[in-house]
């Protein structure tokens, strides 16, 4: 392998686990709501259940936790990267906008001006 594909691996192996670990807040979350419609469907008491919803909170909770890490991580490498000197390496989903020309003549009516 070389330096360009090791590097794209560990960006793919990021970005991987940064999206597991959104997936996996999601669905915890999606666990309480559903763990709040069954009890109000069941007509329970709110006492009912809140021990092991209190956990699946505590669970969220973490997972916020382990996801602020991540992406603690996901800077770190980042600053790694440009102190090595390799470059500029993507990988991954990116969702950013087609860029048009950059000598593009703004209308005068979308210039700032002073007032």
């Amino acid at each position: 392998m070389n330096k360009a594909e090791v590097i794209a691996s560990v960006a793919g192996d990021l970005n991987s686990a940064e999206q597991s670990l959104d997936a996996a807040i999601a669905q915890t979350t999606t666990l309480i709501q559903s763990m709040i419609g069954a009890r109000t469907a069941l007509t329970l008491s709110p006492i009912a259940g809140a021990a092991s919803q209190a956990k699946a909170m505590e669970a969220v909770a973490a997972l916020a936790t382990a996801r602020e890490a991540l992406v603690g991580c996901h800077q770190e490498l980042a600053k790694d990267h440009r102190r090595l000197g390799y470059g500029v390496y993507a990988s991954g989903i990116l969702n950013k906008p087609v860029e048009s020309s950059t000598n593009v003549e703004l209308a005068p009516a979308a210039r700032l001006r002073a007032v």
